[in-house]
């Protein structure tokens, strides 16, 4: 069963410690996923290799695609390609794998929105409200079914 795209935004949060943007996109993306392997009658048992790498802030996708999907770092199921940092991933279930990357406007937007709150804000806390405000946006703006690009290898 594919968990709730609200549900898992609620989730995230909790563990992120904000309301993320890249956090949201990990969201989307993990949910985006798992909707792609069940249209090919796939199940559930996904492994994934983010292209998040290990720097925040699109790092935090990784938080996003753990909690949408259940693969985690602790059972091995998701590894991070640490010298990457693009909001992208495979994702590999029953021998099919999928590349999913957030389509280069929606993402040269996301970089340019996060810009402007640094140049504001610094990393002061008018910065992460500016960008829990943005996520909020996101949230309800960017639809999963069109701001991925995908391919099956």
């Amino acid at each position: 069963m594919v968990m709730c795209e609200w549900r898992a935004v609620r989730l995230t949060n909790k563990i992120h410690g904000h309301i993320g943007i890249y956090s949201l996109i990990g969201v989307k993306m993990g949910i985006r996923a798992l909707e792609e392997f069940r249209a090919l009658g796939l199940s559930d048992h996904v492994r994934i290799v983010s292209h998040a790498g290990l720097v925040p802030p699109v790092s935090c996708l990784n938080d996003g695609l753990q909690i949408s999907t259940g693969a985690t770092l602790g059972h091995g199921a998701i590894s991070v390609a640490p010298d990457l940092a693009e909001p992208a991933a495979e994702f590999t279930c029953a021998g099919k794998t999928l590349t999913i990357t957030l389509k280069p406007e929606i993402a040269a937007q996301i970089r340019d929105d996060i810009a402007r709150g640094v140049a504001l804000y610094g990393h002061s806390p008018k910065y992460w409200k500016y960008v829990e405000h943005l996520a909020k946006r996101y949230r309800f703006t960017l639809n999963r079914k069109e701001i991925f690009d995908i391919t099956a290898k």
